[in-house]
């Protein structure tokens, strides 16, 4: 086996307890993740870390491959590494349990990239936008990206600092994929300075030297963190649905 997908889903999320449960146009959205990302055609396997035994019933219930995990995890990455710890894979894509729309194509871009670039251990997507209010919002993380496409910094502030309306910038869209062998060096790596203050776990890696490939994607997604956006996901869910 080459590449994995792996979809943390944690029960007690901070800001919306339960939204991988919740119901998106009849079906939890956790499943309406696992469905999307199944549709990639690169990768070989896809399963659901649970941190709960709710989940994984759900899970299986709908069709799905669900392994529990310690409830011990501080976060995702964690949960990630002690599902493939005893796999034989060399690409782990981390897909977030919390996006409903993740896009088949951009994983596959993903992991188009990190077959082709083998100096590369880790890489994520971004997607560019103009939208000012999403520029000003902390839940929406902002990147900076280099000439040659690398992550410069991630940041929940509105970064670069003097953008002008209209303007466009980067946001990150929570799509990570590793090697095998990275994932175990970033795990073993303590939570680092900047991680800490701005809530970032990806800061870890650039703080401590490594670089970390962006991809640009014009996808567009919801990451359900509020009850309003759980609601935006309703929405454009029926739009889709009705255009299809």
């Amino acid at each position: 086996m080459q590449t994995i997908g792996v979809i943390p889903a944690r029960l007690g999320s901070t800001r919306l307890a339960r939204k991988v449960l919740m119901d998106l146009g009849g079906k939890p959205v956790i499943q309406h993740v696992y469905e999307r990302t199944r549709k990639s055609r690169l990768l070989d396997d896809v399963i659901v870390a649970c941190d709960d035994a709710e989940i994984m019933a759900v899970v299986r219930g709908f069709g799905g491959k669900a392994v529990l995990t310690s409830k011990d995890h501080t976060t995702g990455t964690d949960r990630l590494a002690e599902v493939v710890n005893d796999l034989d894979v060399k690409i782990i894509v981390n897909i977030q349990g919390d996006e409903p729309f993740v896009n088949p194509l951009t994983i596959d871009d993903l992991v188009t990239l990190m077959q082709k670039e083998e100096q590369t251990v880790m890489a994520t997507v971004v997607k560019k936008s103009t939208d000012f209010e999403e520029f000003r919002k902390p839940d929406v993380v902002k990147a900076v990206l280099d000439d040659e496409g690398h992550v410069l910094y991630f940041s929940r502030m509105p970064i670069p600092s003097f953008l002008k309306e209209g303007e466009s910038f980067y946001k990150h869209i929570g799509l990570y994929a590793f090697t095998k062998d990275f994932l175990f060096t970033f795990k073993k790596m303590p939570p680092s300075f900047l991680e800490r203050h701005e809530r970032l776990e990806q800061l870890r890696a650039l703080e401590n030297g490594y670089r970390i490939k962006a991809i640009e994607t014009t996808f567009e997604t919801i990451g359900i963190d509020t009850p309003e956006d759980l609601e935006r996901a309703r929405t454009l869910l029926a739009k889709q649905e009705s255009a299809s």
